[in-house]
């Protein structure tokens, strides 16, 4: 599994994923786990409440603050591609309003954008309760 091929960036903010190598094992990790056999081109965007909204706005047509947006490129059987926006200042709001970590809530945002990407939604009660099942579970799978 190429991890090269999981990136960070950040935009319209300053903010830098800490122990970037040890991120991108435990997501290939998961990937892995998950049944995958590569990673193609899978891109991490950290930004703003704002332009993570207008992301919303423009391509999902929701007029909503959220977390996260995923948007899946996979284009070949077992092979898991995509952009995954991440708003930061909603993940540091999240993590004090469930008494958690920073590092911890961004992380959960980070597994639930890859497992978007396997095919696991979270529209539904049923799909929600196993969303969080296997956040929970990935997040106690990481070494550092």
């Amino acid at each position: 599994m190429a991890l090269r091929d999981i990136q960070f960036f950040s935009e319209d903010i300053d903010f830098t994923i800490k122990e970037k190598q040890k991120v991108r094992q435990w997501i290939g990790a998961t990937i892995r786990a998950e049944g995958f056999r590569r990673v193609g081109e899978l891109s991490f965007v950290l930004c703003s409440d704002a332009y993570l909204l207008e992301i919303n706005r423009q391509y999902l047509d929701h007029d909503t603050f959220t977390d996260i947006v995923t948007f899946d490129s996979s284009e070949d059987e077992g092979v898991i591609a995509g952009d995954i926006f991440i708003s930061v200042e909603r993940t540091i709001e999240n993590a004090r309003k469930f008494n958690v970590s920073e590092r911890d809530e961004l992380h959960r945002v980070i597994i639930h954008g890859i497992l978007h990407l396997c095919g696991y939604g979270d529209k539904g009660r049923q799909e929600k309760a196993l969303m969080t099942q296997k956040e929970d579970h990935y997040l106690s799978r990481r070494e550092f």
